[in-house]
């Protein structure tokens, strides 16, 4: 309820400015990607904290910035395209940014699809994993479509891009320092 709190807060606070359907999507956009972000950093405050009750929130935020990701492309479909298929398609075509947006909620798609224990089942738990580091590519794809829908102030973007960048940079390290690591079974 946070996210419709504090939009609704903005909405009727502060206002949407001059371009109020723009600012509500860039609202819906950065509510996916903080959603997207803790659901990133689940996995590495688990290995620092020790913390493993926190392994069941990594769904649920996961989920959380897809539908966040629904209500901001419902957004543009509705609010700013009106439904006008041929003028979303040329929207598309003109605008790296939609492009990218579109790029991004495409990655999303399959990650919430098989987001149900029966999709780890029925996949494996590697391929299920192989699936779900599209989650990476999401969160690239989707920081750059807000840096390119913004243009000129691209603070909050470039802190999106730091952040995504330093959980992936965590991830790494670590799996580097596993692959160097001796394996314990290994004879003498």
């Amino acid at each position: 309820m946070l996210p419709v709190v504090s939009i609704g807060y903005t909405v009727f606070v502060h206002g949407l400015g001059a371009n109020p359907i723009r600012e509500f999507e860039h609202l819906t956009g950065q509510w996916t990607l903080r959603f997207l972000a803790a659901s990133l950093a689940i996995t590495p405050l688990i290995r620092l904290s020790g913390w493993g009750w926190l392994i069941s929130q990594r769904r649920f935020l996961g989920l959380t910035a897809f539908v966040w990701a629904c209500v901001h492309l419902s957004a543009y479909i509705g609010l700013d395209m009106f439904f006008n298929v041929s003028d979303m398609l040329d929207d598309i075509v003109k605008h790296p940014y939609v492009t990218m947006g579109m790029l991004t909620f495409a990655l999303l798609v399959p990650l919430a699809v098989t987001s149900t224990k029966a999709s780890i089942r029925r996949l494996g738990g590697r391929k299920w994993q192989r699936v779900h580091r599209l989650v990476y590519v999401a969160a690239i794809t989707g920081t750059i479509h807000y840096l390119w829908a913004v243009k000129k102030d691209t603070l909050v973007p470039i802190l999106y891009i730091g952040t995504f960048a330093t959980l992936l940079g965590i991830r790494l390290v670590w799996r580097r320092a596993r692959s160097r690591t001796p394996s314990r079974n290994a004879t003498i």
